[in-house]
């Protein structure tokens, strides 16, 4: 299987739904193509509603997809995997982006099948997300060539050892949230600055935004890009100077440990 088939996403929460709007935005999938179910009915029904997509009204009439994509809460996997697969002779694809849940997890929920393992981050709505993978034992070449297209339409896509996945869980799945809190925070030095709500806050999401970029496409190590700006006895270095006497670096190394940490206890 190396082209996208019938797809059934188990939950659309944060994660499912950016996943799902990613791949229509993208045209990497049609909403023809597209099953979804949660157990928040309402919140389906608005979503199949305003994407096209088919709404099901429990786990089990996902059977017969070609790709299931598993995004429940780690607790309710098992369950949720288990109705989706059936004891019916077709073995779909797995494609899991339930945090913590092991591979040796996913393949005992669903027997026979090949499982990739996923962790999305929730950028993916905007086509701009970083997604890390691991593949189980059966997943083949083709399946996780068709994968990394799926995860490559809606922004970066990395293959990596499932020992890495956790902390993967604690940088990028995790660190949107980081990033808004550092925009925020940089608006509001905008604004007890003078600068008013709306031109800080413009501002603060453009310069991280450039700064992201500037990484990404120069290739240039962040300490170098960093050095760039902190001119002698500048601004930028006495900003910098701030940030280090009030833990800036440990604080979010702290928090890429911590989400890490609760990843595996999750799992």
């Amino acid at each position: 299987m190396t082209e996208p088939g019938n797809v059934a996403v188990l939950g659309v929460g944060a994660m499912g739904s950016a996943l799902i709007r990613g791949w229509l935005d993208s045209g990497c999938l049609t909403a023809a193509q597209i099953r979804a179910y949660d157990v928040a009915a309402p919140k389906l029904v608005a979503l199949a509603a305003e994407l096209g997509i088919t709404a099901l009204d429990s786990p089990a009439a996902a059977a017969g997809a070609d790709l299931v994509v598993v995004a429940v809460k780690p607790a309710d996997v098992a369950a949720a995997l288990g109705q989706a697969i059936g004891d019916g002779p077709a073995r779909p694809l797995v494609l899991s982006i339930a945090a913590g849940v092991t591979i040796a997890s996913l393949e005992a929920a669903a027997p026979g099948c090949a499982v990739i393992r996923v962790m999305p981050n929730t950028p993916a709505l905007v086509g701009a997300g970083a997604s890390a993978y691991a593949r189980g034992q059966l997943a083949t070449a083709a399946q996780a060539c068709w994968a990394h297209q799926l995860l490559s339409a809606v922004g970066l896509a990395v293959e990596v050892k499932e020992s890495l996945l956790n902390a993967v869980t604690g940088l990028s799945g995790s660190g949107p949230a980081y990033a808004f809190v550092m925009l925020e925070a940089l608006a509001d030095g905008g604004v007890r600055c003078g600068l008013p709500r709306d031109v800080a806050q413009a501002l603060a999401a453009q310069t991280l935004l450039g700064a992201a970029q500037l990484v990404l496409q120069s290739g240039d190590h962040p300490a170098v890009l960093k050095d760039r700006v902190a001119s002698p006895a500048g601004t930028t270095i006495a900003g910098l100077a701030a940030l280090e006497q009030h833990g800036f670096r440990a604080a979010l190394i702290e928090a890429v440990t911590a989400a890490t940490r609760r990843a595996a206890e999750l799992g």
